[in-house]
C-alpha cells in the first residue's frame, strides 16, 4: 500500500506519446481516476487500454471516474474527498488529470489537493508535459524571471483593468485565454503596448504545433488577416521584458 492517495498526473498537450510510462502505468491502477470533463477523459483512458467498468444498476456513469472542473462547489471537493480517502483506506489510489497538461495548475485540482492536505492525506505529482515549460524553451530568450498571468478575465471591466496592469509590468509576462479570443487578445495588447515584442505558441507538440515572433503589433495584424478557420488556437503568449531594463 502507497501512502500517497492522490497522484497528479500530467497528460500530453498534443502528441499522445508524451505520455510517461509511469504516468500510464498509474492511470491503469488508479481505482478512481478523476478529469475535468468526461470526453477527453474517457478518450485518453481508451487510448491506453483502461477497461471501462460497467455502472451497476441505477448507476449513473462509470463507478471509477469523475469530474473536477470550473461548476465544482466545495461540496464536490468534500464528496471527491471523501472517496479519495476511503479509496486510499482499502489500500489503493486515486489519479488526477486536466485535459491535458499538468493539473492542479490554473484549474481546481489545487482545491482537491488542499482539502485532502487538510486531512492528513499526501499527494504527489507525476511530472510531464507543460504548455509553460514548452514556451519557455521555445522563446529563444534567455528568461530569468517572469509573471504568469495566466488566463484574463471574461467580464468586461475586470478584463480591462488586467490589461492595464500588463502594460505597467516591466518582466517578462506569460498570458492565457480560450482559443476563441486569441484574436481578441491580440488586438486589444497591441492597441496597449504595440511596440513590445512576444512570442505565439500555438497548438505545442501537435503536428499544428508554430511559433510567432514579432511585435504585438505585428502579430495582431497578422492574426487578423489569416482565413478566419485558422484563427482559433490553443496557445500561450510570452510578451517579452522591457528592453534596456
Amino acid at each position: 500500500m502507497t501512502d500517497i492517495s492522490l497522484f497528479l498526473i500530467a497528460t500530453p498537450i498534443g502528441h499522445d506519446e508524451d505520455l510517461s510510462p509511469r504516468a500510464t502505468k498509474l492511470l491503469l491502477d488508479a481505482q478512481l481516476v478523476i478529469g475535468e470533463e468526461f470526453r477527453p477523459l474517457t478518450t485518453l483512458l481508451k487510448r491506453i487500454g483502461r477497461p471501462r467498468q460497467t455502472p451497476a444498476q441505477g448507476q449513473v456513469g462509470q463507478p471509477d471516474l469523475e469530474v473536477l472542473n470550473e461548476h465544482s462547489k466545495p461540496e464536490d471537493v468534500k464528496h471527491l474527498a471523501d472517496r479519495v480517502v476511503e479509496i486510499h483506506k482499502n489500500g489503493g489510489f486515486t489519479a488526477l488529470v486536466s485535459d491535458c497538461g499538468t493539473p492542479g495548475f490554473c484549474d481546481p485540482g489545487s482545491a482537491l489537493v488542499a482539502e485532502l492536505r487538510k486531512r492528513g492525506k499526501r499527494s504527489t505529482a507525476v511530472p510531464g508535459a507543460s504548455s509553460l515549460m514548452c514556451l519557455l524553451s521555445l522563446a529563444g530568450e534567455r528568461i530569468d524571471e517572469f509573471v504568469f498571468r495566466g488566463f484574463l478575465p471574461a467580464e468586461r471591466e475586470t478584463r480591462e483593468q488586467a490589461l492595464a496592469g500588463l502594460t505597467r509590468e516591466n518582466r517578462a509576462m506569460i498570458v492565457m485565454d480560450t482559443p476563441y479570443r486569441l484574436e481578441k487578445l491580440l488586438q486589444e495588447l497591441a492597441s496597449k503596448m504595440p511596440s513590445r515584442q512576444a512570442v505565439l505558441a500555438c497548438d505545442l507538440t501537435s503536428e499544428k504545433e508554430a511559433i510567432y515572433s514579432g511585435s504585438l503589433s505585428t502579430l495582431a495584424k497578422d492574426w487578423s488577416a489569416r482565413p478566419a478557420e485558422t484563427k482559433k488556437a490553443e496557445f500561450m503568449l510570452l510578451i517579452q521584458r522591457m528592453r534596456g531594463l
